[in-house]
């Protein structure tokens, strides 16, 4: 499984994952998400300083990224917000990338490339990534980055997409912004994709997924769409759970609030 086998796409228009910033509470994140019945990948150890737990679909992915207890620590995780912080980008080339967005007026970095071990059937391999990513003060709302990956068929394994309580993909990324209008321009130039206006919210279409721009006092990553093949047992599972609070909207929507780590999830059934 890659990303190219996910559907031809434009450099920058497809999502490649979202991530989830525990810094040094990963041993906590885990042990929730995976009480509310997701599966999560064994423990990665990136070559920057950070380490992470990956909820796998066979398309975009949901991440928990947080930093290692000793040892060197990623500087743009430990100065990044808690919480729902990163919005990744499919990249073909990371070179290429930033060409495209300097095209579009977006200051990028050069690539940096990475990697983190991966066992697979009992062998050790190096699973690796190139990314590009933007000044702090570009996206406010949260990090905004691009992936290449180098070794996709270490991080697309299809024993990682079966998750008891039915995760099957993101839906939709809402982003608060006191300027939407503005936010939305550079949003859609960085995704490659164009912006539309419904109803006062600006949206771009990554596959499967919507990134909502929506007016709002501060900039901010405000809630994640995500989807199942049923509901019943992320309820169930969410009634266990210390501290998170699953309200039913209706037989296919929800919502789950995990206040522990300031994040608000849209579920609903898989269409």
């Amino acid at each position: 499984m890659s990303p190219a086998s996910r559907g031809a796409a434009p450099d920058g228009a497809a999502l490649d994952h979202v991530v989830v910033n525990v810094l040094g509470r990963m041993d906590e994140a885990a042990a929730c998400f995976a009480a509310l019945g997701f599966q999560l990948t064994p423990r990665g150890h990136h070559s920057l300083g950070s380490i992470n737990h990956l909820m796998m679909t066979p398309g975009p992915y949901l991440e928990l990224v947080g930093l290692p207890e000793t040892g060197p620590q990623r500087q743009d995780v430990l100065d990044s917000p808690f919480g729902l912080n990163g919005l990744v980008l499919q990249s073909a080339d990371a070179v290429a990338t930033r060409g495209r967005l300097a095209a579009a007026g977006l200051a990028a970095g050069p690539p940096v490339a990475f990697s983190r071990p991966v066992t697979v059937d009992g062998e050790t391999r190096e699973a690796r990534f190139r990314t590009v990513r933007h000044p702090a003060d570009l996206f406010p709302a949260g990090r905004l980055y691009h992936c290449e990956h180098l070794t996709p068929d270490l991080v697309w394994r299809p024993d990682w997409f079966a998750h008891p309580n039915g995760f099957a993909g993101i839906d939709a990324l809402t982003v608060e912004s006191p300027d939407p209008e503005s936010e939305a321009g550079r949003y859609a130039a960085a995704c490659g994709a164009p912006a539309d206006r419904v109803d006062g919210t600006w949206r771009i279409r990554l596959g499967a997924t919507t990134v909502a721009i929506v007016p709002g006092e501060r900039a901010r990553f405000r809630d994640l769409g995500l989807v199942f093949s049923g509901l019943d047992v992320l309820a169930a599972r969410a009634a266990s759970v210390a501290g998170a609070r699953w309200t039913r909207l209706g037989p296919d929507t929800g919502t789950l609030a995990l206040p522990a780590f300031d994040l608000r999830l849209l579920c609903r059934v898989l269409a």
